[in-house]
């Protein structure tokens, strides 16, 4: 687990391949639906993002440039994490930990490393190279600040539009201190016209699966396509719950309710797996069947959500808030009178402080009216 074969030996671009598509009939107008399922079983991806043996006669996504970038981006920065990951318990460990450089943030739970900056530094270098356009956002450049707004531009003129890139260098830094493998990199991308997360890549490089999805072209782990599943209810669900940084006592006490709630109501087991990023991949490969967050002030952030959002989505699971977006009074536009699931377009807030996603919409429900029974 600790010696994945040489970045020339792998499949990654199965995960970026599987977005080729046939070329369409000559004529065909190039923005027309495709099937996403047809790729070149023989391509080979390695760090620099090349990709072999597709032809001429491939169709590629609209943001075929960025979404090999993200992948060669992530998997690098994932290869940075091992040394440190594979040194922990053993006689190099010590040194190994001593030389994190380990930097506090908003309290000693919160904090990053030397690795984290440095993966930082690499993927924020990487694309500003490629897309001067392009604005980014890291979650180690904001630290403890301010949230940056995305900004929508104006689909005409010269400076339009800017697409955002949202980084998470290293997800789970706290797991990856531990040496514990539950940790990855996370390189998303919103398309500055919409404000819609549209790609997104994580890389886990302990168990070296590398998560793609691109909206409307489906998602994918190490190359196959992924699907979360359509008939899981409550009873029968592995619920996740990450309890985060807060150590506020009433915060505490509502995070534990609604954690007891979901347990007293019968789900099959309740897990804290340490990774938002991981979870929802997790919940879009049928993993896990519910992962939800923001009842105390343990709320996640962008870099938390916008790949993952798009790679969950596109493997047919629901994502909502828990209370609403932010600047709205509720959830009435996610969730009706009874606390199902509005159907229809709504796009999930990354800036949202809270969150429920799961494998369906009856899972959702089920969980989501338990959680606040049990959080009030």
């Amino acid at each position: 687990i600790w010696s994945p074969a040489p970045l020339e030996t792998l499949s990654y671009v199965m995960a970026e391949q599987k977005f080729t598509e046939t070329s369409p009939p000559s004529g065909a107008d190039d923005n027309a639906s495709v099937d996403p399922g047809r790729y070149h079983p023989h391509a080979r991806f390695d760090d620099s993002g090349d990709v072999g043996g597709t032809g001429d006669d491939v169709l590629r996504p609209s943001c075929r440039d960025e979404l090999r970038l993200a992948i060669s981006l992530a998997v690098r920065a994932g290869r940075n994490m091992i040394p440190h990951l594979s040194s922990v318990g053993t006689a190099a460990g010590a040194e190994s930990a001593a030389a994190l450089g380990i930097q506090t943030k908003s309290n000693a739970s919160d904090f990053a490393t030397q690795v984290d900056v440095a993966n930082e530094e690499l993927i924020t270098r990487a694309i500003s190279s490629a897309f001067p356009s392009h604005r980014i956002i890291g979650e180690e450049t904001v630290g403890s600040g301010p949230l940056p707004p995305l900004v929508r531009r104006d689909a005409d003129g010269p400076d339009a539009p800017s697409h955002v890139w949202i980084v998470d260098p290293v997800d789970g830094t706290t797991n990856f201190a531990a040496g514990i493998p539950l940790t990855c990199v996370s390189v998303g991308m919103v398309d500055g016209r919409t404000l819609v997360p549209a790609m997104g890549v994580a890389y886990s490089p302990a168990t070296d699966e590398c998560y793609v999805a691109v909206r409307g072209r489906g998602a994918y782990r190490n190359g196959i396509k992924i699907a979360a599943p359509g008939d899981v209810t409550l009873s029968g669900a592995v619920v996740c719950f990450e309890y985060g940084y807060d150590k506020d006592p009433a915060s505490i006490r509502k995070m534990t309710g609604a954690v007891g709630s979901v347990l007293c109501h019968g789900c099959k087991s309740v897990r804290s797996l340490g990774s938002g990023v991981l979870d929802l991949c997790y919940v879009a490969a049928g993993r896990l069947d519910v992962v939800f967050t923001g009842i105390g002030n343990e709320g996640w952030k962008p870099w938390d959500y916008c790949a993952a959002m798009v790679i969950v989505e596109e493997a047919g699971g629901t994502l909502r808030s828990l209370y609403g977006a932010p600047g709205r009074p509720s959830a009435a536009d996610e969730f009706d009178a009874e606390g199902r699931v509005v159907p229809g377009s709504y796009v999930f807030d990354i800036y949202s402080r809270s969150m429920i996603c799961g494998v369906n919409d009856t899972v959702v429900e089920e969980c989501r009216n338990v959680i606040l029974q049990g959080a009030n």
